[in-house]
């Protein structure tokens, strides 16, 4: 019986959805992660640790597994394993993105590269060493600026500079990041460099889309109505359907189509993020992957199947052009956090519940926990999701819902007060 692996490391969000999905789907899943898992020796068909770090080993030790196991498709939970499921399904002669499509879309370097060579509307940039000294590029770069590194997603690393003196306080603090084991180990060659881009001002939108031999389906667009402007670029709200005029969102779709031909990518899902100003869309970022962290609990298609369901059963060859979004609005908190420190305790967990239109929050960081906000964490303390019958209800619901809890966090050693 043919299987579907299914890629995932273990800090991903979404194993617990990808099973799901197929599990509802009917479909025996491989599960390829990066360590070994307990029930691996009673169930050899059922798990394969491979190395996503050495992803031409790991698809020469996918082949081998397929001729005993054999394989219908393979998916990617999150970026992590996007180059190696590319790998895979080459070598399997599955439907698949390009490798040189998803390594271009990882590298947000070669990336800017693609789009510029191609007239894609994207940011002027220059890539630096980790070694330059700031004070010399900041003679070389315009203002206002921002700084990213070129493989960390969930902006991180990811400051605006006005002017020198931010610019030089703002590499130094990448620096350090990239310079972290755990991080040079993830990013090898691509952690010794800084990319700096053009700030570019506007409202930013999210569209999730997904490929069929190159060709673009829409599946939903997502406002971000908190202004995203800097030091630090923390996301917080999404909300959808989108409520900008027809006509901007026609933009975007075919801004997003651009990028997406440009860069080569033809087959699954693409998670893409776009600025919208008086010149029209700009590309930030496409990824070869649909939305990250819990998102996707946003999204419902046809009577209630989730985006992992549509995904996977996209993987599978099966028909998903006549399933829709449902009509009611949604949207997703992603919850900020506020201050570095240890996650003593959460207030208001049950008021906020009672907002109407809230469906469910997901705490996601256990209390006792550390917690380090952008630019050098990369994690929420949880999601809030919401759905009712218009976005701005959507939106109202999900800031009163946020507003009712407080989230207490003090330096390591020290306990909160009793009040």
């Amino acid at each position: 019986m043919d299987r579907l692996l299914l890629l995932m490391t273990t800090t991903t969000y979404r194993a617990s959805a990808f099973l799901e999905a197929a599990q509802r789907l009917g479909v025996p899943v491989v599960v390829g992660s990066d360590r070994p898992q307990v029930l691996e020796a009673a169930n050899p068909g059922g798990h394969l640790t491979l190395d996503f770090l050495a992803p031409e080993k790991a698809s020469g030790a996918i082949v081998e597994f397929a001729r005993r196991y054999p394989i219908q498709a393979v998916v990617a939970a999150d970026d992590d394993g996007a180059i190696l499921a590319a790998m895979a399904a080459a070598a399997l002669k599955l439907p698949h993105n390009s490798v040189g499509a998803v390594a271009a879309a990882r590298s947000k370097h070669r990336m800017r590269e693609v789009l510029a060579a191609t007239g894609a509307p994207s940011p002027r940039f220059a890539v630096f060493s980790v070694d330059d000294d700031p004070r010399d590029v900041a003679g070389r770069v315009s203002f206002p600026c921002v700084i990213k590194p070129l493989f960390l997603s969930a902006s991180r690393g990811v400051i605006r500079a006005n002017d020198p003196v931010e610019f030089v306080a703002a590499f130094h603090r990448l620096a350090a990041i990239l310079r972290r084991p755990e991080v040079a180990a993830q990013g090898g060659p691509l952690a010794r460099q800084i990319l700096v881009e053009t700030y570019i001002p506007g409202v930013e939108v999210v569209l999730e889309g997904l490929l069929s031999r190159g060709r673009l389906r829409v599946l939903a667009i997502f406002d971000k109505p908190d202004p995203l402007e800097g030091p630090f670029f923390e996301e917080t709200i999404y909300v959808t359907p989108s409520r900008l005029p027809d006509s901007v969102q026609q933009s975007i779709v075919a801004c997003t189509s651009q990028a997406v031909a440009a860069l080569g990518l033809e087959h699954g899902p693409i998670h893409a993020e776009l600025r919208v100003n008086d010149q029209g869309p700009w590309i930030l970022e496409v990824a070869p992957r649909s939305i990250g962290g819990l998102c996707s609990r946003a999204l419902r298609f046809g009577e209630g199947m989730s985006l992992e369901e549509l995904i996977l059963r996209h993987a599978m060859g099966l028909e998903v052009d006549s399933i829709i979004r449902e009509r009611q609005a949604a949207g997703v908190m992603m919850i900020p956090i506020p201050q570095a420190g240890v996650l003593r305790e959460v207030r208001g967990q049950p008021e906020a519940q009672r907002v109407k239109g809230i469906e469910e929050i997901r705490l996601t960081i256990p209390v006792g926990t550390e917690v380090i906000p952008l630019p050098e964490g990369s994690r929420y303390l949880g999601f809030i999701f919401s759905r009712d019958d218009s976005p701005e209800r959507v939106e109202a619901a999900l800031r009163e819902a946020h507003r009712r809890m407080i989230f207490i966090i003090t330096p390591p050693g020290e306990t909160p007060s009793v009040q």
